[in-house]
């Protein structure tokens, strides 16, 4: 079931409709909120919207690491499997 959630972010009220629970989009509100303030902290942009925009390409790229390091989670542990079939095989002779 989907409720209203109102969360601030950079001092200005949204409204979400989510089946999420509160705490989770506001929890994802106050991160976005943190992320953009970083990039004002950093004086890399002055304007509101060029700084979600390189905080988003931030998250993005965060993102993208995580999905890659599961990947590679992934592949390893068929790696270890293929391996430990192998050395089961050879161990049975």
């Amino acid at each position: 079931m989907k409720h209203r959630v109102e969360v601030a972010i950079r001092g200005r009220q949204y409204t979400f409709r989510s089946s999420r629970s509160q705490q989770e989009i506001l929890k994802a509100a106050e991160f976005v909120d943190a992320r953009i303030a970083e990039v004002l902290a950093v004086g890399a942009t002055a304007d509101s919207q060029q700084a979600t925009v390189l905080a988003f390409m931030n998250v993005a790229g965060l993102y993208l690491e995580l999905l890659q390091a599961q990947n590679d989670d992934q592949e390893l542990k068929q790696r270890l499997a293929a391996l430990d079939q192998k050395l089961s095989v050879a161990l049975s002779c």
